[in-house]
């Protein structure tokens, strides 16, 4: 099993490495060599693509481990920050920033800080929410339909704002949520690998009382397992993974819930840490291939991975269904 696990690890590491190579030389120009690594007259279009490329691998990492931190927490394959309402609270946030902080001149670092800071409370906020509504239902399913009522009040309030807000300020907010990932620069990639650096550090730390809470509340008791410090480092880790994406790139739906199905498919007898690479490795490659569909077809990040992602969905509900 260990060898089985060994070669897909290795044949997903031989795709992201191919996909990043097409990725990098897809675009309206033809570039050489040279020019990542010179200094040619196209240099600038380089550093953008290998920006491009940086921001969906670190998406890639990020969006999908938050989702597998929170299947196994609330044991339940539908749990994700976009169906739990993690993303759209976070995109709310970050719709107030761009809507009322127009008119305040700040330098680029502290924008980007302060875009990040106002995404990464609001799911903070929202994932307390879903954790003390947890212990009051004793169906962790009904938190799916919470989730839901949630993502429809932010929608809601986020199209309110819209309604009401300045003509550049609303081109921004929508720029932002189509997902484009050639307008991230450099000083945001800085930002966007420490937030994610943190959380998966503390992500880390939640893997081995993960294994004890999925055999049953009073077993992983019995086995010294901090429950309260588990749903801490839950929250911390699931809202900065997530939220720090969704800052930078907008709304990337339904990936944190259909790459821990496919890796549960690709090596479901897997252990809990070997899940959660295979998540980030599964990721990061599926995230460059999006890429290169959205540079090649002009089609917004966010709508592909709803088009990838929500047949996914539904086949998942029929297939327990059935179950």
């Amino acid at each position: 099993m260990q060898n089985q696990f060994k070669t897909i690890c290795i044949l997903i590491i031989i795709g992201i490495i191919i996909s990043i190579t097409i990725n990098l030389n897809t675009g309206f120009l033809s570039l050489k060599f040279n020019d990542y690594f010179g200094d040619t007259s196209n240099s600038q279009i380089a550093e953008i693509r290998i920006n491009r490329v940086l921001v969906m691998l670190l998406a890639g990492i990020s969006i999908p481990t938050s989702g597998f931190l929170m299947q196994e927490y609330f044991q339940n394959p539908l749990a994700g920050p976009d169906i739990l309402g993690i993303t759209s609270v976070a995109s709310l946030s970050v719709a107030f920033y761009i809507f009322f902080s127009y008119n305040i001149p700040l330098p680029d670092f502290l924008q980007n800080s302060f875009l990040s800071l106002s995404s990464i409370v609001g799911s903070l906020l929202l994932m307390l929410v879903l954790l003390s509504m947890s212990n009051k239902f004793q169906d962790k399913s009904y938190l799916i339909i919470f989730g839901f009522l949630v993502s429809a009040f932010a929608g809601a309030i986020v199209s309110l704002l819209q309604f009401y807000a300045e003509n550049q300020s609303l081109k921004n907010y929508i720029l932002w949520s189509f997902g484009a990932n050639n307008m991230v620069s450099r000083n945001q990639i800085y930002v966007l690998t420490i937030l994610i650096s943190i959380g998966l550090f503390v992500c880390f730390k939640t893997i081995k009382p993960l294994i004890g809470n999925s055999l049953g509340t009073s077993y992983a008791q019995s086995l010294g397992v901090n429950l309260n410090q588990l749903k801490l480092f839950v929250i911390v880790a699931s809202s900065l993974l997530s939220a720090s994406v969704t800052a930078f790139l907008g709304p990337i739906l339904f990936i944190g819930i259909i790459v821990p199905h496919f890796c549960r498919l690709i090596y479901n007898p897997a252990k809990l840490w070997q899940q959660w690479i295979l998540n980030m490795l599964l990721g990061m490659a599926i995230m460059i291939v999006f890429s290169i569909i959205a540079e090649k077809s002009q089609i917004p990040l966010n709508v592909i991975s709803s088009v990838f992602g929500i047949p996914v969905i539904l086949m998942m509900l029929l297939r327990q269904n059935k179950v």
